[in-house]
């Protein structure tokens, strides 16, 4: 797992002070590849991790080796649990060397550390198609989920432009799609952070919950996210060549059955309205047969009548 993989990266740079890529693939058991990425990843967080040119070269910590952790500054450390944090919710011997590391940790650090370890969930199913663009707003706002600072945001939905004051709670990345759990005067809101267009941090201290548990909030809402784009099922017969492929594009929308008799696959496509099943076979044309439910026949008819009609 990549979390852990970067904080033993760490630890073994701060017992040997200079270290190569291919050190470190060797005493973490991972590619040469994998390991200069991890080193990468280290540097470009912020992390005092260079690369040292000329003979020799290797990876180095700023100011030599060191045996702990309390060489770290402030934002160092906050940007190491970042990293790691995503991934501690999978692994419990993860979640226990993270605690570890805290105690570890100046006391003044801590709470920054522990905050940064808990700011982000990584879901890796998506809902359609991801955009691969990490959104500009996203480290502004997992600065002030770490720093518990609330913060004025203007929100794009539905064409129409808004203004809110809101507590952010936590960050949530479902396959490159990125969303904000937070504290609004309506309670609890979900926000998509590629329909944030500006972000202002106020010096002023976020409410959050004492038990909220970012990891399980995420949970509970899927399951109501799904429950309602679940509201409409087609079912659909597509060529077994083709099969991975759609339920690759679908996402959790599309749900693969099983062989039919004529040996194509039959699949379960669902969203919220017949309308937007329609929408989302639409573009498949003659390579999948829709055989039910009778209103999303229907709407694929009348979208194609007004492709028709609109191009005539």
């Amino acid at each position: 797992m990549r979390a852990d993989r970067l904080v033993a990266t760490l630890l073994l740079m701060q017992a040997r002070g200079r270290v190569t890529a291919a050190e470190v693939a060797a005493e973490l058991e991972v590619s040469v590849a994998t390991a200069r990425r991890d080193l990468e990843a280290l540097s470009t967080a912020g992390i005092p991790v260079y690369p040292q040119s000329g003979r020799g070269g290797g990876w180095s910590l700023i100011g030599g080796a060191r045996t702990d952790l309390s060489g770290l500054t402030a934002g160092e450390t906050r940007a190491l649990f970042l990293l790691a944090g995503p991934a501690a919710q999978a692994a419990p011997e993860l979640k226990s060397a993270l605690r570890k590391l805290v105690r570890a940790l100046p006391h003044t650090f801590r709470a920054d550390a522990a905050a940064a370890a808990d700011a982000v969930v990584v879901d890796p199913a998506r809902w359609g198609r991801p955009d691969p663009q990490a959104p500009a707003v996203l480290d502004a706002l997992r600065r002030a989920v770490v720093d518990r600072r609330r913060v004025r945001i203007e929100y794009l939905r539905k064409g129409e432009r808004t203004v809110r004051t809101i507590d952010p709670w936590g960050l949530v990345e479902k396959e490159t799609v990125w969303y904000l759990i937070a504290g609004t005067d309506r309670g609890q809101r979900t926000f998509r952070l590629d329909r944030v267009a500006e972000v202002v941090t106020l010096d002023e201290t976020a409410d959050r919950p004492a038990d909220f548990d970012l990891h399980a909030e995420w949970s509970r809402i899927v399951e109501q996210m799904e429950g309602r784009r679940a509201a409409v099922s087609a079912t659909v017969l597509v060529s077994a060549d083709l099969a991975p492929i759609l339920a690759d594009q679908q996402g959790r929308n599309c749900t693969l059955l099983g062989p039919a008799p004529d040996g194509r696959v039959r699949a379960q496509i669902t969203a919220d309205t017949a309308k937007m099943v329609a929408r989302q076979l639409a573009g498949w044309g003659g390579d999948v047969e829709v055989t039910g439910p009778t209103e999303v026949r229907s709407e694929l008819v009348a979208l194609g009548t007004r492709l028709v009609l609109d191009n005539s």
